[in-house]
């Protein structure tokens, strides 16, 4: 769990408010959930019971990972990335040589990835293997498709 994550200031004031919403709202409920439980009888055979101490428990454990991450973050500013080379928060206009297909990823966190406002993750099989390409340059990538080859067209901010 001791894998530093690089993230911007906003993802990192993100997880922070998850992390305080977690503690302030869901802990009290899932508290009263157990109290309430407890309260119809038996223990022993109250399944209400057993699900509201496993949830506590999966809370709790979201909690504690939420929180090891926000402690291993590190901020990155957008004024000292250098876009010589494909890094994280570069953007990167790709083509993709098989298909000839143009498309333009921003390298991000995997808690910032999200495919479909083209934020692809670091740690992906196409973000491994742009990372350090510069412009020009061919990445070939294994994917579970198979492997494919990237033309580095573009990198900005």
């Amino acid at each position: 769990m001791s894998e530093v994550m690089y993230v911007t200031h906003e993802t990192l004031e993100q997880l922070k408010s998850e992390l305080q919403k977690m503690r302030s709202v869901d802990r009290p409920a899932a508290s009263r959930a157990i109290a309430e439980a407890r309260e119809k009888g038996d223990l022993k055979e109250n399944a209400e019971y057993d699900a509201a101490k496993e949830a506590q428990g999966m809370l709790e454990a979201r909690i504690a990972k939420l929180d090891g991450e926000i402690a291993n973050a590190r901020i990155i500013e957008i004024e000292s990335i250098d876009i010589s080379k494909v890094s994280i928060l570069t953007k990167v206009t790709l083509t993709n040589l098989n298909t000839k297909k143009t498309v333009t990823y921003q390298v991000v966190s995997e808690k910032e990835a999200d495919l479909k406002v083209g934020k692809i993750s670091v740690t992906s099989p196409i973000g491994q293997g742009i990372l350090g390409k510069q412009v020009g340059e061919v990445a070939e990538v294994r994917a579970p498709a198979g492997l494919m080859k990237f033309k580095i067209e573009e990198i900005a901010i």
